[in-house]
């Protein structure tokens, strides 16, 4: 701990034990809107599908001829994990065809957990006071709370890798543990706009608390993670992140971090729940728009709990009505699974626009069911080359973005470089710029400016200016 602290306080920081929360991260010094606060390269990491296990890249891809398992871009992504791999090769490779398909990212995580600990301990790899296996040990497992089918599935999941490894010092309990402690404490592993890659254990990343209303943000370049502070953080201040998607509702928050992370949210967002801002947000978020389309009030339940009554004009919208409708967007969700699953894009907007119309009905204009609707049409639609339609529904998106998300947020930052992108490639130069000004303004706070992604934004925005003024000018 000691070390740690000593490497810590090197970067302005220090580790503190608070009663209800236990190891937190505290500055001491001032923080400001953009600055990393601190950076680490995964302890263990593993890409989540086939992709290279060096750098996380699609492309190029060659299968390690030995094991079969595990896959590479390139000699150098190959040589820079060999020390690693070297070990896991031989272990896999012991393995029947049927057992090695057994063996999932969370497996090999496991895997690398244990082969590291191994290389450090033997001085092959190098270990620091921020990189070695003491601090994984340290993290929080809370094998206590979780459900008996969970225990049960890492028990199972243990089994796989004692067999795997083949040694006797460990044990399938302590194995277990530590998948506990993956699923409390791993991190997606996302690249620039945020789109899943991998997971990866970065542990003193781990130390730093959740918060609904984070003053801080988790982003990654390539593999290494970076905590960038989102606004002032004075010192003596803690370290605050959000571990999940927060736009939603305090019960749908709190659901999650107790079935993810096994604890109770008490942040300022979280402890106003049951008070009248909340319970108006909430219902707003994930609950039934007012009957009179000209009305944006929201509905509560009334007391005798047969309807819904609007809170602003006072018109009631009878509870049968609205079940009515909601088990007919449940039924056409079933069905618009089945043709994505197909590939047929078309026909899954076809039915994604007839939830979409049901959901105007029935949920408030903001409602979180209907912005990840629109979402879904979006993403659709661009993959198709809709951009005209697509830009209509982006366009949609961003009124709802603004509302759940605070005004420094990644999600909000990159849907606005959506939305100008699209614009600049339909000739809408003006609004373009607006978009991308307004995105750059985001990213360059929650990806830094020196990321290859915030460059190419950057000078997006350059060429749509210089554009602009070639117009003005022409004309």
């Amino acid at each position: 701990m000691e070390e740690l602290q000593q490497a810590l306080k090197n970067c302005n920081l220090t580790v503190s034990t608070i009663s209800e929360k236990g190891r937190s991260l505290f500055t001491t010094r001032d923080f400001h809107p953009g600055d990393v606060i601190i950076s680490q390269e995964p302890y263990v990491c593993v890409p989540t599908q086939k992709r290279c296990d060096g750098c996380f890249s699609t492309t190029n891809l060659s299968k390690c001829s030995r094991c079969q398992v595990v896959w590479y871009c390139g000699t150098p992504c190959q040589k820079s994990e060999w020390k690693l791999h070297r070990l896991e090769c031989q272990a896999l490779s012991r393995l029947d065809s049927n057992k090695r398909k057994s063996v999932t990212p969370s497996i090999r995580l496991m895997l690398k957990l244990y082969l590291r600990r191994k290389l450090q301990d033997q001085k092959i790899i190098p270990s620091t006071a921020m990189d070695n296996y003491k601090l994984v040990e340290a993290l929080v497992a809370h094998m206590s709370d979780i459900k008996e089918e969970q225990l049960v599935l890492y028990a199972q999941m243990a089994n796989l890798v004692h067999l795997i490894l083949q040694w006797p010092e460990i044990n399938i309990k302590e194995i277990a543990n530590f998948f506990s402690k993956f699923a409390c404490n791993a991190h997606t592993v996302c690249d620039s706009e945020l789109r899943p890659l991998g997971t990866g254990l970065y542990p003193v990343v781990s130390i730093i608390n959740h918060s609904c209303l984070p003053n801080s943000v988790l982003v990654f370049d390539g593999r290494e993670a970076s905590v960038r502070a989102l606004q002032h953080i004075p010192k003596g201040t803690e370290v605050l992140i959000s571990y999940i998607e927060t736009a939603g509702s305090t019960v749908t928050r709190q659901k999650a971090l107790r079935e993810q992370y096994l604890f109770q949210c008490v942040c300022p967002l979280c402890s106003k729940v049951g008070q009248y801002e909340d319970v108006r947000e909430n219902a707003i978020l994930e609950g039934y728009r007012c009957k009179n389309e000209t009305c944006d009030g929201f509905l509560l339940r009334t007391t005798d709990g047969k309807a819904f009554q609007c809170q602003e004009c006072g018109l009631v919208r009878d509870k049968e009505e609205i079940k009515q409708i909601a088990t007919e967007i449940k039924f056409l969700l079933e069905e618009a699974s089945k043709p994505s699953s197909n590939g047929n894009s078309h026909e899954a907007i076809s039915i994604h626009k007839m939830i979409e119309k049901l959901q105007t009905k029935l949920y408030h204009p903001f409602s979180i069911n209907l912005m990840q609707t629109r979402e879904t049409i979006l993403k659709s639609l661009m993959k198709l080359e809709y951009w005209r339609e697509a830009l209509a529904y982006c366009k949609l998106t961003i009124p709802i973005y603004q509302r759940v998300y605070p005004a420094v947020h990644p999600l909000l930052g990159l849907q606005y470089y959506t939305c100008g992108k699209l614009e600049w490639y339909l000739g809408d130069t003006e609004e373009a710029i607006k978009s991308l000004t307004k995105a750059v303004d985001i990213l360059r706070i929650t990806h830094g400016t020196k990321t290859p992604f915030v460059k190419e934004l950057s000078m997006m925005l350059v060429e749509a200016r210089a554009e602009a003024s070639f117009l003005q000018i022409d004309l």
